[in-house]
């Protein structure tokens, strides 16, 4: 039986991951961690920016939300890492709700910003309320499970969940709901005359974009063992934001090469300078100069041109 080529080249890329351990050394390693962490962070972006034609400037503070509850409940309650987990997914869905019952009545740059207020509201509470959140000091300790502690089997466990997310996001996309939100990115006044509640729709997706968000948040959590205002500022929602670009809005797995890219040049660029940011920079104006698209969006146009 021949595999068709995106299920040989799925099946492929899955391989690569799992031997990751195997082959890099312990930094490298953490570094595909790190990576896959960030990959989930870009895709819920892209569900937003991609499909539903609404690109978020919050998702860095729904992403921080998630990582200072889990460290909150674990460090200065003293409560359980996988309840904690649960709890800090669970706020970052309401969070994501809140923001999308605010936000979703609004489109193009008046969401943008919207949003970016959103985000900065989020940001001055964890600044703020230093009871809580420490302030700038921020929460630190390890809320990793015992058994977790391990880094490849850590690994293995964040591409457990990463592989589980990106199937769930997927088939979401794919499905006949994530059809409408690509029809509402199209024309949300078609979509209304022909009976689609589009606010309905658009603050499932916001929900949905939220709960891999928090995802997200609560693997970072376990990754970093500290959490600060940094966490939840609009730098990390530009970063994620900036991954799914150079990936490819609207290809969903953008995200993943996006989120490796920027954080291998980073790491890489940044051991022979310290003006790594202004390569980033260089690489972000490229992309959109010569495939605005995205990467795995240019590679999908030239197969198509290749085959005609």
């Amino acid at each position: 039986m021949i595999l068709a080529p995106k299920t040989l080249w799925t099946s492929l890329v899955v391989v690569l991951l799992v031997i990751v351990p195997l082959a890099l050394s312990g930094y490298q390693t953490s570094l595909a961690t790190l990576t896959l962490i960030y990959a989930l962070l870009a895709m819920s972006i892209d569900i937003l920016a991609g499909y539903a034609g609404r690109t978020p400037l919050c998702h860095g503070a729904i992403f921080g939300v998630a990582t200072y509850v889990v460290m909150y409940y674990v460090t200065t309650a003293g409560g359980n890492p996988w309840i904690g987990m649960v709890l800090g997914i669970a706020t970052a869905v309401c969070v994501s709700a809140a923001f999308a019952l605010l936000a979703v009545r609004t489109s193009g740059v008046y969401f943008l910003l919207l949003t970016l207020a959103l985000g900065m509201v989020i940001w001055g509470v964890c600044q703020r309320w230093t009871s809580v959140t420490g302030g700038e000091n921020g929460l630190r300790g390890t809320v990793r499970p015992d058994w977790l502690l391990d880094p490849s089997r850590f690994y293995y466990f964040v591409l457990a969940v990463g592989l589980a997310a990106t199937f769930a996001m997927w088939r979401f996309v794919n499905s006949p709901f994530g059809l409408s939100l690509k029809g509402i990115r199209e024309s949300e006044s078609r979509m209304k005359s022909l009976g689609y509640s589009t606010t309905r729709h658009l603050v499932v997706g916001f929900m949905f974009s939220g709960l891999m968000a928090g995802i997200a948040g609560v693997l970072y959590a376990l990754f970093n063992s500290f959490v600060s205002p940094s966490s939840v500022a609009l730098g990390q929602s530009v970063k994620g934001l900036l991954m799914a670009i150079i990936g490819g809005v609207g290809t969903l797995f953008g995200g993943v090469v996006g989120a490796a890219v920027i954080l291998i040049l980073e790491n890489v660029v940044s051991s022979f300078t310290e003006r790594w940011s202004m390569v980033l920079g260089l690489l972000f104006v490229l992309t959109m100069i010569f495939a605005p698209e995205g990467i795995v969006g240019k590679l999908k146009s030239l197969r198509r041109v290749r085959k005609h």
